[in-house]
């Protein structure tokens, strides 16, 4: 009865090796026993090895619990490197697809550093071009102001020479406008024609070309007078602002004269306009 017992405990185990290794140990025992104790003793060694057994029982309960939790343990583990298997073969591709991008990337670098190596030398050829250009333009302003200052003493020449040509024509209508101005006009003259200078309230002096005073009929006036090689309508202008400016300084009527070599006929018209008296060069007595 007491190994049906255990039997029936022992055919709770599922590992068959288990089991069949426990029930010859145990039958191995009982032949033991049967050959060298009494009753009495037989009985006390079964029930001490079914406390026994049932210490080995709960032993391998708990070994059975452990390995279930190990099993367990063990697939959780395995779906974990499974996992990481899948996350390591992404990370592989991903690595393969950034090696990928990293050489095409190298490649665009050598070709940039390439190009900046070309565009250096070009940077370096525009500073070679540009010292020869700045040589070059240093040695032209050398010559320009060279140049500049030959232009200023032809300009000094010619206006000394326009000064001139301008002086002997006022020369000449100082000298011949008393008798155009009596045979045109029937002015008398009161005061001698000659260049003066008119000082204004600021003490500024102001040069005439042509100063003098006459008489028309018995009335006074103040004759004005400029000369130019060539009149032009700017010109006009110009005696007529110059006019308007000493109105205040010499009060009176004014007769106002131009002496020119020549003008075009839309400005002699001009001149007509604005009550100008005209007189040409070759009218003048030698």
């Amino acid at each position: 009865m007491v190994r049906a017992s255990i039997i029936r405990k022992l055919e709770d185990i599922e590992d068959p090796k288990l089991r069949d290794i426990l029930i010859s140990f145990l039958e191995e025992a009982e032949r033991i026993i049967g050959e060298t104790v009494t009753r009495k003793e037989f009985r006390e060694f079964v029930e001490k090895t079914n406390e026994n057994f049932d210490r080995v029982w709960k032993a391998i309960g708990k070994l059975t619990e452990a390995q279930i939790r190990t099993e367990e343990r063990l697939e959780s583990l395995a779906h974990r490197v499974d996992e990481l298997a899948e996350a390591q073969k992404k990370t592989e591709e991903r690595l393969e697809k950034l090696t990928a991008r990293v050489d095409k990337l190298t490649e665009r670098v050598d070709k940039l550093t390439e190009r900046v190596d070309k565009l250096t030398e070009r940077v370096d050829q525009l500073a070679q071009r540009m010292e020869e250009l700045a040589e070059a333009q240093k040695k032209t302003e050398e010559r320009l102001e060279k140049l500049i200052g030959e232009h200023k003493k032809t300009r000094e020449h010619l206006g000394g020479l326009s000064n001139a040509f301008g002086y002997v024509l006022e020369d000449r209508a100082i000298r011949g406008l008393p008798a155009i101005l009596l045979k045109r006009f029937n002015m008398e003259i009161t005061e001698p024609l000659r260049r003066d200078f008119i000082e204004t309230d600021s003490g500024r002096a102001i040069e005439i070309n042509i100063f003098g005073k006459g008489k028309i009929n018995g009335k006074e006036l103040v004759i004005i007078g400029e000369s130019k090689a060539q009149l032009r309508k700017r010109d006009v202008d110009k005696f007529l602002n110059y006019i308007k400016m000493l109105d205040k300084h010499l009060p009176g009527e004014k007769f106002l004269v131009l002496v020119t070599y020549q003008t075009p006929l839309q400005v002699r018209k001009y001149i007509q306009e604005k009550g100008i008296n005209l007189v040409f060069s070759y009218e003048l007595p030698l």
